[in-house]
């Protein structure tokens, strides 16, 4: 734990934790778009919409306080790279929500939602990990956790582009458009589980120097 001589802004731990515990909603919404048959994604995909704007907001608010604060609780641009990762995370999840939608794309490979579930679980360690950021205990499993987690997903990744774009002799033709779309969607999950290693780094370079 650190202890401090000056009082400094504890505002910022309170939009951290909201923030992760929103990017976890969306992971739900998003795990429950690609288990859906495609007439019935348009709901779960408005409702990631929905977390990506209330994602913004918080983002706004961390930004905002930042600038109005003289005494941050940890250097301030770690706080800013902490709000962007997390914002990141989010995006990327609604943009390939949006994407599947627009794309009017068909059944999706089992892939899809093994990275879904990838990011599910490390929604469920950050949101975890988000209020020990006030006295940095225990965090440590944290940033091991989520960097094990996107070593999964970029498995998972590989696997999924090698069966897209190598396919097996035996498999059917594949519609080169479709291919190129589900790529974009895979590719775009793919950025989302960096963006969480971003948080989980910028998490331990905080305990870091906070030490």
């Amino acid at each position: 734990m650190a202890f401090r001589l000056t009082p400094h802004e504890r505002g910022f731990y309170p939009l951290f934790t909201r923030a992760a515990e929103n990017i976890a909603t969306a992971a739900d919404e998003l795990a429950k778009l690609v288990a859906s048959e495609p007439p019935a994604r348009a709901r779960p995909a408005a409702a990631v919409r929905d977390c990506e704007h209330r994602g913004d907001e918080l983002t706004h608010d961390i930004m905002v306080m930042l600038n109005r604060t003289f005494v941050t609780p940890f250097d301030r641009e770690d706080i800013y790279r902490l709000a962007s990762a997390l914002d990141d995370v989010i995006d990327a999840m609604e943009e390939a929500a949006d994407r599947i939608v627009l794309y009017r794309l068909g059944a999706l490979p089992a892939g899809i939602a093994q990275q879904v579930e990838v990011l599910r679980r490390a929604a469920a360690c950050t949101t975890e990990a988000m209020p020990r950021l006030e006295d940095l205990a225990g965090l440590e499993s944290f940033w091991i956790d989520v960097n094990s987690l996107e070593d999964e997903a970029d498995a998972v990744y590989r696997t999924l582009l090698g069966d897209l774009l190598a396919p097996p002799d035996d498999a059917p033709p594949a519609d080169v458009l479709t291919v190129l779309k589900v790529k974009e969607v895979v590719e775009t999950l793919e950025e989302a589980a960096d963006a969480f290693e971003t948080v989980a780094n910028t998490v331990q370079s905080i305990a870091v120097k906070e030490a």
